[in-house]
């Protein structure tokens, strides 16, 4: 029976933060994982490079039953905390759009960084162990694993969500969160693509790969960034953004052309170039392919000599106020979080510690909270399990 201070299950981002934090206050940490190698989803987030945080992180940039619970954890470990730790490992790094920070090498940069905090501060990760029961029988938990059994003072769940379950992702947190009576926000798939059906399926399939900026928009909700048609429906950040704010059966409207009032830019052209086509005006607008597929799907064609006002209004309603009803998203498989989660009710905002079970925490995207895209689940990720951290 090994004993030890703190057991952490789950050696990803959030874990391995916690467990530097309280390995550095002298605590006998072990950090228990089932994969193969630490940190996968970092290895694989911001096309390898990792989007470790954003420089514009604040706590509107999250969503949760309790909007306020990441307040704390965030104040207390901010971004800049984090870019010092960064430079400090001398990892090169760049910004790009919107304050999202990368590696300038490889994502394994910061996996290793990890790693190196950790046994620097004394703490242990033991990979390839999975976990055969959990029980609290005294005021120490005794977790049975397939490399022997275990007890610790304090349990910290960093064990994520099934998002991207080819990456070994489960629901484990959760069932644990339900076992020690712990209510879980019914979990779902986030920052995941639209699917559609019928007509809006076969029309997006056609102009699979075609990328336009576009603001896409859900009841009062709006982002601007990239879209991205697929043979299956919509992808690219503003979609995957809008996606963790959609409910299923409602609609969302996209505007492809954010810069442009398309009804004025259409008048102004019926006037001064009345010949020109429709369809011609409309790739003024629009990358040509887009043009042409949605002239056809809209039922846009003829001179603009032959354009009443409400021929062009229409046009614009469907270039700057497009409506299409998603029947689903591409689920966990291509989710890149999970949204819900263990209820913030039942957790101390401060230090992650279950209000039920005194030494158990949970942190990390096992909790309900999740960010925007664009680094703010890597900084949930940093800043709940530093919180965890100071205290487990």
């Amino acid at each position: 029976m090994r004993d030890l201070d703190v057991l952490v299950l789950g050696g990803g981002a959030a874990g391995l933060m916690c467990a530097i934090e309280a390995a550095k206050r002298g605590r006998k940490v072990l950090v228990i994982d089932h994969a193969r190698n630490p940190a996968e989803k970092i290895r694989i987030s911001g096309g390898g490079r990792c989007n470790f945080t954003n420089i514009h992180c604040s706590p509107a940039n999250f969503l949760s039953r309790n909007p306020r619970f990441c307040v704390s954890a965030l104040k207390r470990y901010t971004q800049q905390d984090f870019l010092k730790l960064v430079e400090k490992h001398r990892i090169s790094w760049h910004e790009k759009t919107l304050g999202q920070l990368f590696c300038d090498n490889s994502a394994k940069d910061i996996i290793r960084m990890l790693l190196s905090e950790l046994e620097a501060a004394g703490g242990t990760l033991q990979l390839e162990t999975d976990i055969k029961a959990i029980e609290k029988p005294d005021d120490r938990f005794s977790v049975s694993t397939s490399k022997g059994p275990l007890r610790a003072a304090s349990l910290v769940v960093a064990t994520g969500g099934p998002s991207i379950p080819k990456m070994g992702a489960t629901g484990f947190g959760y069932d644990l969160a339900k076992r020690f009576g712990h209510n879980v926000i019914a979990p779902r798939a986030a920052l995941v693509p639209l699917t559609f059906s019928d007509t809006n399926k076969e029309l997006c399939g056609r102009l699979a790969g075609v990328s336009v900026d576009a603001i896409v928009s859900f009841q009062k909700t709006s982002f601007r960034e990239g879209l991205l048609f697929t043979h299956r429906g919509l992808s690219g950040p503003s979609v995957l953004q809008i996606s963790s704010y959609w409910q299923e059966g409602k609609p969302i409207s996209v505007n492809l052309s954010p810069e442009a009032d398309v009804f004025e830019t259409l008048r102004q052209a019926r006037q001064e170039n009345p010949k020109q086509d429709l369809k011609t005006a409309l790739g003024g607008l629009l990358p040509n392919r887009l043009a042409d597929e949605l002239s056809q799907a809209f039922a846009l064609k003829g001179r603009l000599a032959d354009q009443s006002d409400k021929v062009l209004r229409r046009a614009a309603e469907q270039l700057n106020r497009w409506q299409l009803t998603p029947v689903g998203t591409e689920g966990y498989r291509t989710a890149e979080v999970t949204l819900g989660g263990v209820d913030t009710k039942e957790l101390s905002s401060k230090t992650m510690e279950s209000t039920k079970v005194p030494g158990l925490y949970f942190i990390g995207e096992v909790v309900d909270v999740t960010g925007h895209l664009g680094g703010f689940n890597f900084q949930w990720a940093w800043a709940s399990g530093h919180a965890a951290g100071q205290v487990a």
